[in-house]
This record gives C-alpha cells, structure tokens and sequence, in this order.
C-alpha cells in the first residue's frame, strides 16, 4: 500500500510540473502566435483569434514609402556593426589571449563592467554631441560606429574565452614555417574560432536589430531609419497603434533575424555553458 502510495504522489507530482511548464509555455507563445496570425487578420486587435484570411495589411505597408527601405536601412546597420564588432573583437582578443599584459583580466572586467553601467541612455548626451561635432548625425556610419562601440566590450570578453580555448601548437607549427602574426591570425586562429565568431555576429546583429533609441536620436531624415523607427512611426494621428499595419510590418521586421539565426544555429550550433560558449 505505501508502495502504491508512492507511486501515485510521483505520477501527481510529474503531472503538476508537466502542467506547469504547459501553461508556462503557453504564456509566452501567445505574442508569437498573436504576431503568426494577426497580419493576416483582416480586423486585427490585442487578442488572439482565428484570423480572416486576407493579405491587404501587406498591401497596405508595401504602399509606405518608408517601411521597404527602413528594412534596408536595418540590414546595412547591423551588418555594418557586425563587421566591426567581429573584425575588431577578434583581434583584441587575440592580442589579449596571446600576449600576458600585466592586468589583463581585470582591464576585462573593468571594460565589461562599464559597458553595462554606462548604457546608451546614460551617455545619450555626449554620444549625441560627439556624433554632432564629427558630422555623423543622419549618417548609417554614426549608428554603426555608436552601438559597436557599446558592444565591443562584452564581445571581447566573450570571444577571449574562445580564443584561449585553442591550442597554440598550431600557431607554433605554423611560425615555423614562414607565416607571421596576420597570416597565423587570419588562416589559424580565425578559422578555429568560426563558432565564436558567429555567435557574436548574431549577437551583434540581434542588438542592433531590436534597437530603437540611438537610431531615433542620430537619424533624423526617415530615408535613413531603421525598421525599428519606423515601426514606431505606424500608429494614428490620435496616438492609437494602427494594429494591421504594425502586425503585417513585425512579421516582416522579424523574419531576417529569425532566418539568419536558424541557418547560423544549423550550421554552427549554438551550446552555450554557463554564459560562456566552450
């Protein structure tokens, strides 16, 4: 009997906790399947129903004349910050795996650590004065050199971990037939740490996808916006969200990043341990 007992309060406790998680599950998967069904909804609204089926929301945001060209704007900023974030985290960490500076690890930490005090919002002032002075407003290079800069830090620290997990008896064999530091770099360590180097593309791409206020503070002329500006802009002249247009351009907004992570994650795998890729 206690036996039985047993058994039957580990089948209610299995059950419990097969219960939460469903409900937990289903919590955050409503705005994905509100933002699945709502641009084809021909009278969208803030809940979740069986859409009728109609595509004029995507006629409609196809007929702004920014929405199109906001999404090329996005792709050339984050790729633009990408490109640099990589290219300049990649070599720093290098620089700072290879060569024993005296107080390295805590310049890391030190580099880290502001980097997440001093966020955009706090230094949005002197950004916006710096990028002024230097003619950068209304520019993709001020946003691409402004939000690389915020993420250089942490990609360093991060791409560090990579780089002193490959061994160096690569570089050694490779020193000693002619190749130097430029060649070892880019034809030894790079290709060992491709994981790395794409987990802080995504990563650099993803952060400057979903931001919204320095791209609204240096870009002023709406030919320049990102998507995320100009998703902002999709509302009606009585300040309510003008929901078909917003559903239709999320679903857009949010494909590219969607896709790039799937064929990154398929092609590399993303396994991450304790916040550090090993």
């Amino acid at each position: 009997m206690s036996g039985g007992r047993a058994h039957a309060g580990h089948m209610v406790r299995r059950i419990g906790v097969f219960a939460f998680f469903s409900v937990v599950l289903a919590f955050f998967s409503l705005p994905m399947l509100w933002l699945a069904t709502a641009p084809f909804d021909a009278n969208p609204s803030i809940t979740v129903s069986v859409p009728e089926f109609t595509l004029a929301n995507f006629r409609a945001i196809l007929d702004n004349p920014y929405a199109l060209g906001s999404l090329g704007n996005s792709v050339l900023q984050a790729g633009g910050a990408a490109l640099v974030v990589v290219t300049l985290a990649a070599t720093a960490a290098y620089a700072l795996s290879r060569v024993r500076v005296p107080g390295r690890d805590a310049l890391l930490y030190v580099l880290l650590l502001l980097s997440s005090i001093v966020t955009g919002t706090a230094a949005m002032v002197p950004i916006f004065e710096l990028a002024t002075r230097l003619n950068l407003i209304d520019t993709h290079l001020g946003v691409i050199l402004t939000v690389s800069g915020g993420l250089l830090p942490a990609a360093i620290f991060i791409l560090k971990d990579f780089m002193d997990a490959t061994p160096t008896s690569y570089e050694e064999s490779a020193r000693v037939f002619g190749a130097g530091p430029v060649q070892i770099l880019l034809h030894v360590a790079v290709p060992l740490v491709r994981p790395g180097l794409a987990t802080i593309a995504v990563w650099a791409v993803a952060n400057v996808w979903g931001g919204f206020l320095l791209q609204f503070i240096l870009i002023r002329d709406p030919q320049r916006a990102p998507g995320s500006v100009v998703l902002y802009t999709l509302y009606t002249e009585g300040g309510q969200p003008d929901l078909s247009l917003l559903s239709a351009f999320s679903l857009l907004y949010s494909l590219p990043v969607v896709l790039m992570y799937l064929f990154v994650s398929t092609r590399y795998g993303f396994r991450f341990h304790g916040g550090i890729k090993r």
